[in-house]
């Protein structure tokens, strides 16, 4: 059932609610939790229906913000909601309402939002586009347990790792993190099947993708070692080495779909690693509602080691094989030598394996 409502307020947007829901003869209750996506007008229908998706696993209140401050002072200076309330079949296991926040009402979004939040329930922010710098600071973001964004829609989406860490706030996450969470899953799966002292790592991917640069800082922090990053044509990641003094661990997934697993002593074998869609990237992030202390920890190492040759591109290709996770002592090492870089002290592969395990809920069969 859908209800348009012009010029309204979040007491009719409430009693529409309520009237929806009889007429469809779900008078209860059931949602777990209010999912609260601030986006425009061009990104509203994908993120919509991503949301939607992830609401048959995560019941929910799906409060679309869309903002219309206007072009005209005339239009700067009103203040209109209109709304569209939507329970059924359409909004998923939950209930939609689409915000239209005209004028003067778009600077102050968490107003009509606070009323329309379902009583003792966990609140996600989820930015699928523009991101405030510091999500905890933003209104909407207060608001929130978990604050999501997606450093892949950012104009420069490597150089926005730096904004999320320096701006990180408890409960926040990104999607370009969520996306490896399989990835971290194999490599530990492999780590523990072979003992062995790793001594330098390399991650190939696409260029701008930061994805691939969290990969490589994940790695850098959890091992100790110097990482190369390696600029690929893609899709998306396309392969991690582990060198290691028995063999090298190989992970390649040239075709974005099936990946194959090489491990010293044991025969090769293909595992499933598609990328995956932004609607199970969401089911997942809404699976923990606590803060993800590797993310922090991942974003915070890379702030001081992510170099600038990493971000790709032409400037990526005919840079020095650097270290985009690389460990400080590693990093001079590449400065000051193009073609031989030395690895820095490695550590045991235990530690990937338990910051994997501590890392949330992904996957095995499903990847950026």
């Amino acid at each position: 059932m859908k209800i348009d409502l012009t010029d309204t307020t979040s007491a009719r947007i409430n009693a529409g609610l309520i009237e929806a829901r009889r007429a469809s003869g779900t008078p209860a209750v059931g949602m777990v939790l209010t999912l609260v996506i601030v986006t425009d007008e061009g990104s509203a229908y994908d993120a919509l229906r991503a949301a939607h998706e992830a609401s048959r696993e995560h019941p929910s209140r799906i409060l679309a913000v869309i903002k219309r401050p206007g072009r005209s002072p005339r239009e700067r200076a009103g203040a209109r909601l209109d709304a569209e309330v939507v329970v059924g079949d359409e909004a998923g296991t939950g209930e939609t309402v689409l915000l239209r926040m005209h004028g003067e009402l778009a600077n102050h979004a968490e107003s009509v939002v606070l009323p329309l939040l379902l009583p003792d329930a966990p609140v996600v922010c989820w930015w699928p586009d523009q991101a405030p710098d510091v999500a905890g600071k933003d209104p909407l973001g207060r608001l929130a347990q978990r604050r999501i964004t997606d450093a892949a829609s950012a104009e420069d989406p490597v150089g926005s790792l730096k904004v999320r860490a320096d701006g990180y706030t408890p409960g926040d996450t990104d999607l370009a993190w969520t996306r490896i969470t399989p990835w971290r899953s194999m490599l530990a799966a492999a780590l523990d099947q072979k003992h062995a002292k790793i001594t330098a790592a390399a991650v190939e991917g696409e260029a701008y993708n930061a994805s691939t640069e969290l990969l490589a800082l994940w790695l850098a922090e959890r091992l100790g070692v110097e990482v190369e990053r390696k600029v690929s044509d893609g899709p998306g990641i396309t392969g991690v080495h582990l060198f290691t003094e028995g063999g090298d661990i190989c992970l390649d997934r040239p075709d974005g779909r099936l990946a194959e697993l090489s491990v010293p002593g044991q025969p090769d074998r293909h595992v499933a690693l598609k990328r995956r869609e932004t609607s199970e990237l969401i089911a997942e992030e809404l699976r923990r509602l606590d803060p993800d202390d590797i993310y922090r920890m991942t974003i915070d190492f890379g702030v001081n080691h992510l170099v600038g040759g990493a971000k790709g591109g032409k400037d990526a290709k005919e840079a020095p094989k650097g270290a985009a996770g690389a460990t400080p002592t590693a990093q001079k090492k590449a400065a000051a030598s193009a073609a031989k870089s030395s690895s820095s002290s490695a550590s045991s592969s235990s530690s990937a394996s338990s910051s994997a395990s501590s890392s949330g809920s992904g996957a095995a069969g499903s990847s950026k």
